[in-house]
């Protein structure tokens, strides 16, 4: 069903067992702390350093020019002039500007082994109470503060900018991005963003305001090679820099006076990572009791219940043997742990059952209370339980209906529950097929990176905006609005959407052919070969993605079509499919994909209306199997509204479910999934309900 959480698929081998031993080493590692707490260090830059490096450039051409024409006064005046007009030309992407002078100059950098890199103190300098230089960073631009390679690899990266808008020009305001990047070389250099939402630089000009971005240092993945490959001495020093990006589209250009960068950063120490695990005790004076206190803590969180004493006594056996050959009860204690955390009751979901549930060792028995925790957890959160579920897991009150009606409600309003959108939907729709298409730009120059990443983004917005308010599952049909940002509304032709933060659009009478997830961009895209539309992909996606309804697949040697024969070259997209319909070979197929793939010809490779393709008129029209003519996607959505509700829902239902039991879903499930749906629909369609009434159902809570 195209679920990554399959138990069909989840083997383990010897190899991926040591690989995930390694990693929880890592992760333990990063987790923990040794010591006194590191010292931070402080780059603080002003725009009014930055630009003398930039003046100073200016004046050594200008010095240069005098040099060579020393001999020549007139061609010299002349020359100096040429130049200085030069520099005076504004720039067009970032550069420095004096604001009492107007004198300009852009910003250059290049990779020179750290040799620009600005140098750290150990002390916080102090803010500038006011800079007449500022660096200028139009829309869509990066302005680069390189910091060399004294970056810790752990804490917290806490980058501090004071900015405005370059004017008070009526318009939306501009917002900005950060990115973090490293360089070893000429030719290898990475740069990856950083920050998870936009800042909008709300500060008027000449007002200038402090904006900041705090990140895990441990998180920006992979800097450290940078380093590893340099100590090998074949590389130069690497460099490391932060990029502050202009965001906007439409918002104007920003004014930067000054960044200030702090690493690493902790909120306490030791952080509250490290206390989670070796906790706080009166014990910790004696290891092997402090050791099982550590261990009792740690495995109930880890295995998602109360362990065993046997299992407990199995570890503390593994700590008294690794404890001699360790340097530190830490180093003993993260080894044992790490293997706590590749043991298959943390990897898996074990349901074993436990003293309390002796019977439940058959299929189709009530999950423990530990095991029915975990199952909601993993299913509304993608995560295992929190305190509060543990413990009503640990009471028995979890079996009760209207406990765990109030704990759906809890966690479904809780931001975590925005993973269940981000991982069901991209599962459910396949969206890693948009990863891989490459698009034709010389066909759709328009087609960039921020227009593919809000496409990405749309599908998991509209679901988690739907299953937030409790709207019908119908408005995947179709919708009177999406969720967009600009980028995704000019896609769309969409006015008055500004900024990159996705917000609720209502669609007008002049957007008739937008709605639902079918008319989604990004899904058309996808569907496509990146330079025209692909009836074939979009209607097998459409049946197996939507209506649960997977065509067979196709018999050996199918003859493709013959793009050389001068007659089939002629015919158009849809004359093609229908005459590789007529043969006997492929009717019995296509006879039940080609009719939905075609309703979908109004729409281009990249999602975009259309009403014609190279001069002829665009034939959305289709005849399904069954004689019902659809209209274009408008047709299609009439009849699936009219026709196919109950297929719909229970086909959603049926994704959901699969989802929520982390297993395919069997002929015995079938009773079970058609109360389910019987009682979403009697409810009004909710994907919140649906929600519900799969959690409660008998199915979720047994084995």
């Amino acid at each position: 069903d195209g679920f990554q959480n399959s138990s069909e698929l989840l083997h383990l081998s010897g190899r991926q067992l040591r690989a995930y031993l390694d990693s929880a080493r890592r992760a333990l590692r990063m987790a923990t702390v040794r010591g006194e707490q590191p010292e931070e260090i402080y780059w603080g830059v002003s725009m009014q350093a930055a630009a003398a490096r930039e003046w100073a450039r200016q004046d050594k051409q200008l010095d240069g020019i005098r040099e060579e024409h020393k001999a020549e006064p007139e061609k010299m005046e002349a020359e100096l002039e040429r130049k200085m007009a030069s520099f005076a030309r504004r720039p067009g992407g970032v550069h420095y500007e004096e604001l009492s002078t107007g004198r300009l100059g852009g910003q250059t950098w290049h990779y020179d082994g750290a040799k620009f890199a600005w140098e750290p103190t150990r002390s916080r300098p102090e803010l500038p109470k006011s800079i007449d230089e500022v660096a200028v960073i139009p829309p869509r631009q990066k302005m680069i503060v390189e910091l060399g390679d004294q970056i810790p690899e752990r804490g917290l990266l806490r980058v501090r900018f004071r900015a405005s808008r370059a004017s008070n020009t009526e318009g939306p305001a501009p917002s900005m991005q950060l990115e973090f990047g490293w360089q070893a070389s000429n030719d290898s250099r990475v740069s990856v963003r950083v920050s998870r939402s936009d800042i909008v630089i709300d500060a008027e000009a000449g007002a200038p305001q402090l904006y900041e971005w705090s990140l895990p240092l441990s998180q920006i993945y992979p800097r450290n090679w940078v380093r590893e490959t340099s100590e090998m001495g074949d590389l130069p020093s690497p460099s490391e820099y932060v990029k502050l990006v202009n965001s906007s589209i439409s918002g104007g250009a920003v004014h930067v006076d000054y960044v200030e960068v702090i690493a690493p950063v902790y909120e306490s120490w030791p952080p509250a990572s490290h206390t989670n695990i070796f906790i706080e005790s009166a014990d910790e004076a004696d290891e092997d009791a402090y050791a099982r206190e550590v261990l009792e803590g740690f495995i109930s969180r880890a295995w998602r219940r109360k362990a065993s004493a046997a299992e407990i006594g199995q570890k503390m056996e593994l700590f008294a043997r690794l404890r001699p050959q360790s340097d530190s009860f830490q180093d003993a204690m993260t080894e044992t742990l790490a293997v706590v955390l590749s043991s298959p009751n943390f990897l898996y979901l074990v349901e074993t059952g436990d003293d309390e549930h002796e019977a439940a060792e058959r299929l189709g028995s009530r999950l423990s209370g530990f095991e029915l925790a975990t199952r909601l957890s993993m299913f509304l959160w993608c995560s295992v339980p929190d305190a509060e579920l543990r413990s009503l897991a640990l009471s028995g009150e979890l079996y009760e209906p209207a406990v765990m009606r109030l704990q759906i409600d809890r966690m479904l309003s809780d931001p975590r529950a925005r993973r269940l959108s981000e991982q069901f939907v991209r599962q459910w729709l396949g969206l890693e097929l948009l990863e891989f298409l490459k698009v034709d730009r010389k066909l759709y120059p328009g087609f960039d990176a921020s227009l593919k990443e809000a496409m990405r983004e749309e599908p998991v917005a509209f679901f988690h905006e739907v299953l937030q308010n409790d709207h019908s599952v119908l408005e995947f049909i179709h919708s009177d609005f999406t969720m967009a940002n600009e980028r995704l509304a000019q896609h769309y032709g969409l006015d008055g959407v500004n900024g990159n933060s996705f917000r609720r659009v209502q669609f007008g009478e002049q957007h008739g052919e937008r709605g639902g997830v079918l008319t989604q961009a990004g899904l058309l895209a996808m569907n496509s070969d990146g330079k025209d539309s692909h009836p074939l992909k979009r209607g097998v996606w459409m049946l197996e993605r939507l209506l649960n309804d997977p065509p067979p697949p196709p018999p050996p040697a199918v003859p493709e079509i013959d793009l050389t024969d001068p007659e089939i070259a002629k015919m158009t997209l849809k004359q093609r499919i229908e005459d590789h319909r007529d043969s006997p070979a492929c009717m019995s197929c296509h006879a039940k994909i080609d009719p939905w793939g075609i309703a979908f010809e109004d729409y281009d490779a990249v999602g975009s209306f259309r009403t014609e393709v190279q001069g002829v008129a665009v034939d959305s029209s289709s005849v399904l199997f069954n004689g019902q003519r659809l209209e274009g996607i408008d047709g299609m959505k009439r009849f699936l509204l009219l026709n196919r509700q109950d297929q719909f829902v229970r086909a959603v239902a049926y994704k959901l479910a699969t989802f929520a039991l982390g297993r395919p879903l069997s002929f015995g499930d079938r009773t079970a999934l058609d109360e389910i749906t019987a009682n979403v629909r009697e409810q009004g369609d909710g994907l919140a309900t649906l929600v519900k009434s799969i959690a409660t159902s008998t199915l979720f809570q047994s084995k």
